[in-house]
Formats: structure tokens, C-alpha cells, sequence
């Protein structure tokens, strides 16, 4: 048993590790690999990648061949459920999935090792296009998340059934949402990510404006004029109520790589066409809750850009906030919007997944009276709990102002306004059934 413990934690040392120091870091990663695996391993380089937020990748050669390796860890992860990296699932589905070559699944020693492709990540190509549009490349990009998500849904029609509480709880999905809202084993709340984020501290905006975690969750939200019926501390509540593994059945489950953000797909370049696939399947599952399965993948390739959550530095040179807390009302002001790539993207992922989905789901009567607010509710949590979005107390990556964007975008999710509209209400709006 303490063999077994202390192997548990392999996977998160070595990601500390590398914050501090990479090539101590590469020096472990190499004998890690080559004791899972019994293979011979050397030139071993860890990426400096924006978006591996809980995870690590690089490249490797063992013998005379090129790897590319990538691992996923979450923290107490030893304590967490469910079987990590089933990328058979995808495949045997028919969803376009790259295979490893070597792949462990032991909690806290999760790996997947692939053999090295010359094709970009979706999300580099994407992060180009909104450093400069070019309107060629972003149509063929559009047709080719169209094309997936109309894999997508094919799947998911054809895979949907209903689902037990237990089945629904049993998914690794749950492990990027409610996990992450407590402790574990005990299930505290607040913990977790939450707690060790923005409950008890302090915030700091542009301007030196400083506001405490009481004065920030309890205090009404506008942005940018639009004020809306949830404050941060009841969007947090409600989606530890609503996230509730056993409460996430209601629609039935799927197959689904529930954690598709474009870091995970690969652009495959054509002669006419492009074509994307998935790798890293962390999270995939075949009962995965219908309407998480895509939350994620549509947050963080849209929604997420451009600049601010993968590159706040980026987004501080680029954009102006303003935030004011007077009478109880915390006003948001930001000049942040969408790229014209990233509105396509948004139009494509409307138009070719959720509207019929949500139809063929209301058809099938597995459509909830709530459903607005169960996606609303991932949406939020997508953002806020992936990465420290605090750039006070215990700050992280940001900095003011991708703070006050981040929360400001992250809050407009979180519900509707109370009157007028926003891009999430015009969103909603495109994909209701009719």
C-alpha cells in the first residue's frame, strides 16, 4: 500500500517540478517513461504550452522514432473515480480519435504517448487567425469544426440512452465540474478549486481596486451596462446543486470525449478541405451526461478568446477594464470582444451541434425544462475553475485586467440579465428548439 501511494503522486511531483525547473523536470519525465513503458527514451523536451493548465506535453525519441507525449493530473486525483484515457470508446463510436502507442491509466501515473505529427494543434492555427484574420483561412477552419461537429452529433444521436444516477456519476467528466467545487475524499463545499482560488480572499482589478471575496460574491453583477440575475457566490451554489453527479442523468448519456478543447484536436491540412481529430481522451466515457458533453469544447475554443484565459499577458497589452463596487453593485467595464475567427467558430458549433442536438434531445423526450441553465452553469464553472482567475490573494497567471474580463465573461455565462442581451443570450436564442 505505501508503494502504491507513493507512485500515486509521480505524475503531479513531476508537473511541480516543471514549474520551477524544466530540464529536472525532462530528466524525470524521461525515466518515468521509460520505467512504465520499457523503452529506451532520450532528447526528451517539455512544451512551454499556454493551454496544458493541469497538464504537461513534449516530444521524445526512443530508438530511431519521434513521440509526442502528453499527461493529464488533477489534484487528489487518488481519491477520484472512473477510469481515465478510454480513447477505444471514441474509436469503436466512429469520432475521428488519434491512438497512442503506450498509454497508462493508473491514477497518478496517466500517460499517452503518440507518434510525433507534423500537424498543428487547431488551437495554434486558431490562435494565428486572431493575431491576424485571414478570411480564406477562417472559413476553411469553420467548415472544419463543422464537419466535426456534425460527427459529433452523428455520434451522439446514434449512442444516446437513458442513464441511472449511478452510471451518470460514475463518468470522469465530473472531475472538470464538481470535483472541483469540493474536497475530496469528504466532499466539503466550499473546497476544492473553489476554495483555494476566490473563497476568503482578496481580488485586485485595474486601478488598484481591491475588494474582498464577501464584498465580490454578494454584490449585484453588471457588465458593461447589462446587470444579471445571479450573483458569483449563487452561481457557485447553484452549480453545486445542479452539477451534482447523480443529478446530471436527467438527459441521458453519450459517447463523448468531454474535454475537446482545440490543444486537443489536431488540424489535418487538405488539398480542398481540412479535417480535425481528437487526442488526449481523458475524460472520455460512454454514459457521459448529454448536455456537459459539449460545454467545455464550447467555452474554451470560443468563448475563451481571444488572449485572456491562455494568455493574460496578452490580453493587458491589448484590452482596458474598469471595475467599480458602490451600493452593492460590482460593474464590469471591458472593451474585450470575440475575434471574427471566434465568432465563426461560435456560428458553426450553434448551428451544426447544439440546435439539433437540442431538438433531436426534445424528440426523444430527454430535453429538461432547464436546460438554458444547466449549459449557463457549465459554461461558468469552465472558466473559473480551470485556472485562478483571482489576480490578488494567491494570484497565479493573471493580472488585473484579464481578471476583470475573466470574471466579467465568466458571470454574463453564469445567467441571464435581468433585461437586454449579451452574446450568451444571443447564443441561446440561435439554439433553442423551436
Amino acid at each position: 500500500m505505501a508503494d502504491e501511494v507513493a507512485r500515486s503522486s509521480r505524475t503531479a511531483e513531476i508537473r511541480a517540478v516543471a514549474r520551477q525547473d524544466a530540464s529536472r523536470a525532462a530528466e524525470m519525465l524521461e525515466a518515468f517513461i521509460a520505467d512504465l513503458f520499457d523503452i529506451p527514451v532520450s532528447d526528451l523536451k517539455i512544451n512551454l504550452d499556454q493551454y496544458s493548465l493541469n497538464s504537461l506535453n513534449g516530444f521524445f525519441r526512443s530508438g530511431d522514432e519521434n513521440f509526442f507525449f502528453k499527461f493529464h493530473q488533477e489534484e487528489g486525483e487518488e481519491e477520484m473515480t472512473g477510469e481515465y484515457y478510454r480513447a477505444d470508446i471514441l474509436s469503436s463510436a466512429g469520432l475521428p480519435v488519434d491512438q497512442p502507442v503506450h498509454m497508462s491509466t493508473f491514477p497518478g501515473e496517466q500517460l499517452l504517448i503518440y507518434r510525433r505529427r507534423s500537424d498543428p494543434r487547431f488551437s495554434d492555427v486558431l490562435f494565428e487567425l486572431d493575431q491576424n484574420p485571414d478570411d480564406g483561412a477562417i472559413a476553411r477552419a469553420r467548415a472544419a469544426e463543422a464537419d466535426l461537429n456534425g460527427q459529433i452529433l452523428s455520434i451522439a444521436k446514434s449512442t444516446l440512452h437513458p442513464i441511472s444516477e449511478e452510471e451518470a456519476a460514475a463518468e470522469p467528466i465530473h472531475r472538470l465540474f464538481y470535483e472541483r467545487l469540493i474536497d475530496l475524499p469528504g466532499g466539503t463545499y466550499p473546497g476544492g478549486r473553489l476554495a483555494k482560488f476566490y473563497v476568503g480572499k482578496r481580488f485586485l482589478f485595474p486601478n488598484y481596486v481591491s475588494v474582498s471575496w464577501d464584498e465580490i460574491a454578494d454584490a449585484t453583477v453588471t457588465v458593461n451596462g447589462v446587470r444579471y440575475s445571479r450573483t458569483l457566490r449563487q452561481a457557485f451554489d447553484e452549480a453545486h446543486e445542479r452539477y451534482r453527479p447523480e443529478n446530471t442523468a436527467g438527459a441521458g448519456g453519450i459517447v463523448a470525449h468531454g474535454d475537446a478543447h482545440n490543444a486537443n484536436v489536431w488540424y489535418e491540412r487538405g488539398e480542398e478541405s481540412d479535417r480535425l481529430a481528437f487526442f488526449d481522451p481523458a475524460f472520455a466515457g460512454d454514459k457521459v451526461p448529454s448536455l456537459l458533453a459539449e460545454v467545455k469544447s464550447t467555452f474554451h475554443n470560443i468563448f475563451a478568446h481571444p488572449f485572456w484565459l491562455y494568455n493574460p499577458e496578452m490580453a493587458a497589452e491589448r484590452y482596458e477594464a474598469k471595475v467599480r463596487l458602490a451600493d452593492g453593485v460590482i460593474s464590469f467595464e471591458t472593451d474585450w470582444r470575440p475575434s471574427p475567427v471566434r465568432m465563426a467558430l461560435l456560428e458553426a458549433k450553434a448551428k451544426t451541434f447544439w440546435k439539433p442536438w437540442l431538438a433531436h434531445l426534445r424528440a426523444e423526450g430527454l430535453l429538461p425544462a432547464d436546460w438554458e441553465e444547466i449549459v449557463r452553469t457549465g459554461l461558468f464553472l469552465s472558466p473559473t475553475l480551470v485556472m485562478n482567475l483571482n489576480a490578488g490573494e494567491d494570484a497565479d497567471r493573471h493580472n488585473p485586467v484579464s481578471s476583470a474580463i475573466g470574471l466579467s465573461v465568466a458571470l454574463s455565462a453564469a445567467s441571464r440579465p435581468v433585461e437586454g442581451e449579451d452574446m450568451f443570450t444571443r447564443f441561446f436564442d440561435a439554439v433553442r428548439p423551436e
